[in-house]
């Protein structure tokens, strides 16, 4: 989880992660220097969900999806079994499957939200860079996106998030980086570390009540 008060500068590292930035230091995927990187076989590796993403085009939801696969296309072929199975699958995932033959601009911009997550998870990418996924959804497919995300990376997707919900950071994710205002990595640890340090009070400027339910 990627998290710090606005401005800090969230968003920018998540583009610049990607790629679609240049830094001013260095970014490395796997060891090897991002820019070193073929751009179709980044495209594959890398999924990128910026915040607010939405599609201005009268699309069904299904072909929005399936555009997630185009770094996996053939300049000689169609859809392939393989495409069909990530794309029903990503759109299982983010309980979008219902709306696939929608017009993508008809729906509620909480299910946008899902579908543009879809078509993210699409392209299977092995990292998945998500800014603010859960924001404008529904209390239930807020805990059920993060949920999915924390089970991905469980299975091995390196993801990272940016999130403004300290709740839903702290519950959901296993490590926190926490930037100041100025941008600096004021903290870079688990949750817990992270609630026990202070640092989230300090750089938030609030004061932090905790408690538990069992």
């Amino acid at each position: 989880g990627l998290i710090g008060p606005n401005g800090a500068g969230k968003s920018s590292l998540l583009s610049v992660m990607a790629g679609l930035r240049k830094a001013e230091g260095a970014v490395a995927l796997d060891g090897k220097p991002l820019e070193q990187w073929p751009r179709t076989e980044r495209a594959r590796r890398i999924g990128f969900l910026e915040q607010g993403a939405t599609c201005h085009w009268p699309l069904t939801v299904e072909r929005v999806v399936t555009l997630g696969r185009l770094p996996h296309a053939s300049p000689w072929g169609g859809e392939t079994a393989s495409d069909r199975a990530a794309i029903a699958r990503a759109m299982a995932q983010c309980d979008v499957t219902q709306f696939a033959d929608r017009n993508v601009t008809a729906l509620s911009g909480g299910e946008r939200a899902r579908v543009m997550l879809a078509r993210a998870l699409a392209g299977d990418p092995s990292v998945l860079l998500a800014d603010e996924p859960a924001a404008g959804l529904d209390p239930y497919h807020q805990l059920q996106v993060m949920e999915l995300l924390a089970t991905l990376a469980a299975d091995g997707m390196a993801v990272v998030v940016v999130l403004h919900d300290l709740t839903l950071a702290l519950r959901h994710c296993t490590r926190l980086c926490l930037l100041d205002e100025a941008g600096r990595v004021a903290a870079d640890t688990a949750p817990a570390d992270l609630l026990d340090s202070g640092a989230l009070g300090r750089v938030y400027g609030i004061e932090l009540v905790r408690g538990g339910h069992e």
